[in-house]
């Protein structure tokens, strides 16, 4: 997904400035595009991992949207029906950040006493995941344990458990239109600038023609296309 920020003291922003400038400044692809099938076979070996820590938690929390899916499946293989949701709300658009994350909805059960899995889709800087956990320990659970698909290198919150570390931009199976969306509103006044994007996008592994049918629907783009 998108880089955020946050001020550090001089020094670890300073280091974290160079691991995510030379991560992103790289020739690999810029995007991260996991299939459906890749994003459910890191999950089934997160809930290998959490069963093999006999963690059973009592509540598994969706940190809405991106956590909404991982937390489904989690809830399925570790057959934990007890689902809760909370909001927590960071990014504006492609590559624009507020300073912090805000929790703009409370979580949607009672926690008091309970372990609490947390799950969001990436740590990226970890501070929206750092705040719902936090959230959830000043709602009164015994105990919070976070889970994500993705780390990135820079985050400087680790969840307990996650599949694999990337600083790629990610775009999951249920955000491709949304990328897409974002691509040409950022670029709007430059259409090749916009098509570049789309290409990378493409190189990545969205299908040409998955775009192609979303750029329809945008009426500024309805003649872009992803080299």
């Amino acid at each position: 997904m998108l880089t955020r920020t946050q001020t550090l003291n001089s020094q670890n922003a300073k280091s974290l400035t160079q691991i995510e400038a030379h991560v992103l400044s790289s020739n690999e692809p810029k995007f991260e595009v996991p299939t459906w099938k890749h994003v459910y076979d890191m999950l089934l070996r997160l809930a290998n991992k959490i069963r093999n820590d006999n963690l059973q938690p009592d509540v598994i929390v969706g940190v809405s949207r991106g956590g909404w899916v991982p937390a489904r499946l989690l809830s399925d293989f570790l057959e934990n029906p007890n689902l809760a949701n909370a909001r927590v709300e960071y990014y504006k658009g492609i590559n624009e950040t507020e300073k912090s994350p805000r929790l703009t909805q409370f979580l949607s059960t009672d926690v008091r006493g309970k372990t609490v899995l947390v799950v969001d889709e990436v740590a990226d800087r970890g501070e929206s995941l750092k705040l719902a956990k936090e959230h959830a320990s000043e709602q009164g659970a015994r105990n919070v344990k976070t889970a994500t698909i993705y780390c990135k290198p820079w985050s400087k919150f680790k969840p307990d458990y996650y599949g694999e570390e990337t600083g790629r931009w990610i775009v999951f199976p249920w955000e491709i239109k949304e990328t897409i969306k974002l691509i040409c509103k950022t670029h709007k006044t430059d259409l090749s600038v916009a098509q570049a994007e789309l290409a990378e996008l493409s190189k990545s592994g969205v299908s040409k023609r998955l775009i192609s049918h979303f750029l329809k629907e945008f009426s500024d783009f309805k003649h872009a296309k992803p080299s």
